[in-house]
């Protein structure tokens, strides 16, 4: 097996520290192209929280109901039960934009969210995690431009919701085009938003889980002015690409997944866009792929005019447990010993926070290499070692032992002692833990620790916020009949992909807690303080703060205080930023797997705004469909 060392720097631009303008609209998903979600707004503060009421609710559903939703194949390939509703609303010159699953943009009057104005997609919903504002020039209007499920990238004009003629094919650009690999029915759409970086539209790329082959998950950057293509880095490398010896032989031809399915952030002043890519396909199984497989499980590096390579870190080698990285990468200032190292920060389904320079990808506080179990799988060829960073520890759970089990009641104890008995017990050997031969219980499961959830980052505390989820999952890796779709496939006592909890209840199976959230002081590389996320109502009162599995991100504000939804009890959070103390919890009228924004209004009020739907990949029940905003009296 060919080494190669981790991570590898091509190059870097010297410059100052990154400076982000004081803006109290939200024109882009991470409040900046640094993707800090911080807010200079500071008139909700903790002495005032606890007055915060609703003064608006816009019901996604009503008047705006489309088609049927999403197809058999994106079903199949991203999994979401229900409608998926897990956008950030954007508000820029006194108009909010978001992405509804119902077929539709819309514009909103954001001081009362009265409709302005619906765009209907012919054919498909807009990316499930909303869109990018382009602010315009002599050429070009101001324009909202996102992604589809059916693969277009469209651009409206912001003032009248109208299709931009000039952007690609009267507003619409077919994104299907050079990256189907020779399969012209292999799925492929975008399910994030853009970024944009001067006057370009970066986009990443949303493909299938299995089979092995299809469409390649190249990030991609276009001319906002005519949609034409500027440039497309390769996910897979090529001949003669870094990266290309990290496959064996030809398993790169073809290869799907490997994309960035979640957010990228942009440094403006050096011209870097930061991608997180997500695992090679097929996720569970790589005797296909032998190798470390670039540029897999990596944070990638490019020159955003030319998507040329500066550098790359990656966080699984030859993963086969689905452990994409897709949160948006922060950009922020590390001080250490006096001196300010501008940083990126990364976090992803294994809940492993690496802390890297954001220049070059040298981790600041140390990674190290660690031997972690092989598959025994037939055809499987594991790496040996994972990057484990040195500080901060795990932020999830990454081992299990039997007697953790949940004992939060009899019966659940009972339920959960039968699942690990199956097969006459499950395993796990700690972090890392394959899905072997015989059946396996996985820490961080396939959902992760973390997942696509955007962190938000205090400037002034140096603190970084990230809410984890700690939910394993339970599984084995068997051979398929000749002619399935692929070799092998992964199962389990409760379905293909099954998690250790009681599904029915969606009760995790170790003891609580079983959802978090954390500071991490940037500037020691220390956890500065915890908190429980999330209550299970249908436990007794005074065992009910058991944390909740959660997706979605938080927020950050100058007035002292983390906004959080999230979490499967359908409870949006205020924290006190420097204690982690709950000041503020509110019932929504559906579970937010979304992250908050927050605004100042025309009538001088501080907005905060969150979406609920159920849907998503955690598959909760929705009761609504709804854009909430919460506001002082």
């Amino acid at each position: 097996m060919h080494r190669i060392s981790f991570p590898l720097v091509v190059g870097f631009i010297a410059c100052g520290a990154l400076r982000t303008a004081a803006q109290t609209d939200w024109p882009t998903f991470g409040h900046d192209l640094a993707g800090t979600r911080y807010s200079p707004l500071n008139q909700i503060n903790p002495a005032n929280v606890a007055r915060l009421k609703r003064v608006w609710t816009f019901h996604m559903s009503a008047d705006l109901r489309g088609d049927a939703g999403p197809t058999a194949e994106a079903m199949e390939a991203h999994g979401p039960i229900g409608r998926a509703g897990e956008s950030t609303p954007l508000v820029v010159n006194g108009r909010m934009y978001l992405t509804t699953p119902y077929n539709q943009v819309v514009a909103l009057e954001p001081e009362t969210g009265k409709l302005i104005w619906a765009y209907a997609l012919k054919g498909g919903n807009p990316a499930v995690r909303g869109l990018e504002f382009y602010a315009g020039d002599k050429q070009s209007p101001p324009q909202v431009v996102f992604g589809t499920s059916d693969a277009k990238l469209i651009s409206l004009n912001a003032e009248t919701g109208k299709a931009v003629p000039g952007f690609g094919n009267e507003g619409i650009v077919d994104l299907k085009q050079g990256v189907l690999n020779g399969f012209p029915n292999a799925f492929y759409d975008l399910s994030s938003p853009p970024i944009i970086y001067r006057d370009l539209v970066i986009t990443g790329a949303h493909t299938q889980e299995s089979p092995s082959l299809g469409a390649a998950g190249d990030t991609r950057a276009w001319d906002m002015h005519t949609g034409k293509l500027i440039w497309q880095f390769h996910s897979v490398p090529q001949p003669g690409e870094v990266g290309h010896d990290t496959w064996e032989g030809d398993s790169w031809k073809g290869r799907s997944g490997t994309n960035v399915w979640g957010m990228m952030t942009v440094d403006s002043e050096r011209g870097i866009v930061y991608m997180p890519f997500g695992q090679s396909t097929y996720d569970y199984w790589g005797g296909d792929r032998k190798g470390a497989n670039l540029f897999g499980n990596s944070l990638v590096a490019l020159d955003a005019k030319t998507g040329k390579l500066r550098w790359y870190f990656q966080s699984v080698h030859h993963d086969t447990w689905d452990y994409d990285i897709s949160g948006p990468p922060v950009l922020l200032d590390v001080v250490r010993n006096g001196r300010k190292i501008p940083a990126v920060a990364e976090i992803g389904k294994t809940a492993l926070l690496y802390i890297l320079d954001r220049r070059t990808g040298k981790p600041i506080y140390g990674v190290e290499e660690r031997p972690v179990p092989a598959s025994d799988v037939e055809g499987e060829q594991s790496w040996p070692t994972q990057p484990f960073p040195l500080k901060p520890g795990p932020l999830a759970r990454n081992s299990f032992q039997a007697s953790e089990i949940a004992k939060v009641t009899p019966e659940h104890q009972k339920y959960c002692t039968e699942l690990l008995a199956n097969e006459n017990g499950m395993h796990n050997l700690g972090p890392f833990t394959p899905y072997g031969a015989t059946l396996s219980v996985v820490f961080p499961g396939t959902l992760g620790g973390s997942n696509w959830n955007p962190m938000s980052f205090d400037p002034k505390l140096g603190y970084l916020f990230i809410n984890t989820q700690d939910l394993g999952s339970i599984g084995k890796v068997v051979k398929n009949k000749e002619g399935s779709r692929t070799p092998y496939a992964r199962v389990s006592p409760l379905g293909p992909v099954g998690r250790f909890w009681d599904r029915d209840k969606g009760w995790p199976c170790q003891e609580p807690p079983w959802g978090r959230l954390f500071a991490v002081n940037v500037n020691t590389g220390e956890i500065a303080w915890e908190s429980v996320l999330g209550v299970t109502d249908d436990l007794p009162a005074e065992k009910q703060k058991t944390g909740r599995p959660n997706i979605g991100g938080s927020l950050a504000t100058a007035g002292g205080l983390v906004f959080i939804g999230a979490t499967t009890d359908s409870r949006f959070r205020a924290f006190e930023s420097t204690t982690g103390k709950e000041l503020w919890v509110t019932k929504l009228d559906a579970s937010a797997h979304s992250a908050p924004m927050t605004f100042r209004g025309k009538d001088g009020k501080q907005y905060v705004v969150i979406v609920g739907t159920g849907g998503g990949f955690l598959a909760d029940t929705p009761s609504a469909d709804v854009v909430t905003a919460f506001a002082l009296p």
